[in-house]
């Protein structure tokens, strides 16, 4: 998908606007560091928070007796482990700019229930919620799950000030004060899965920072698992 395109679609072209090439610059950029990037370890499991009731909203610092087990929902083998690990340099090598406190890569799949969710595959940072259920009514409290659904990219740079005006979010961690999620398309530009950016400052994501983020959702729909 091309810069321009995807930031149209994404409904990121104003915040943008004038920053294709730079964009481009750092897809570049992006790449040629995965290439030569080592290629990391892969956790097929993680540990999650305890869910609240009715499993609407994550307990923060309690977490459940049993890890996520990844393998159960892509499936453990070599195409999937090649695919864990390249995303995981991703993940690394964003890491290394700073720019956020907590980032996930969910892609779009069916769990073992056969429920359609946001699987998070790969991150850093505190230990959160694996699956988002993509439904409208989970929409309603879940930036994950609306941009999951809509394909539109949310930015909030203020968390304070959107609760107080009244917007919905899903608290994971209350040190958060800023958000970006960005949606991945696949090359038929259909959503392939999200990005989530969370900063524990204010104002984390203006240009220079989501510069970066849009590059990573340009290169990652190509090394998600099939």
């Amino acid at each position: 998908m091309s810069v321009h395109l995807y930031l149209e679609q994404s409904g990121l072209a104003a915040l943008l606007e004038g920053q294709e090439a730079a964009i481009e610059h750092a897809v570049s950029a992006l790449k040629t560091q995965l290439v030569a990037a080592a290629a990391p370890a892969v956790s097929w499991s993680y540990q999650v928070p305890e869910l609240g009731e009715g499993g609407a909203c994550s307990l923060f610092g309690q977490l459940a007796d049993e890890p996520y087990d990844l393998a159960a929902t892509i499936g453990q083998n070599q195409t999937t482990a090649a695919a864990l690990s390249r995303l995981t340099a991703v993940v690394q090598n964003y890491q290394q700019t700073k720019d956020s406190d907590w980032f996930g890569i969910y892609q779009k799949r069916q769990n073992p229930q056969g429920e359609t969710v946001l699987v998070k595959l790969a991150y850093f940072g505190a230990a959160s919620r694996a699956e988002f259920p993509l439904t409208a009514e989970f929409a309603q409290i879940s930036n994950n799950s609306t941009v999951g659904l809509t394909g539109k990219a949310k930015v909030i740079n203020d968390v304070t000030a959107y609760l107080t005006a009244g917007g919905e979010y899903y608290t994971c961690d209350p040190k958060v004060l800023s958000e970006a999620c960005l949606p991945l398309f696949n090359n038929k530009g259909e959503l392939a899965g999200i990005i989530d950016a969370e900063a524990f400052k204010r104002q984390a994501y203006h240009t220079e920072a989501l510069v970066r983020l849009v590059a990573i959702c340009l290169v990652l729909p190509d090394l998600l698992p099939a």
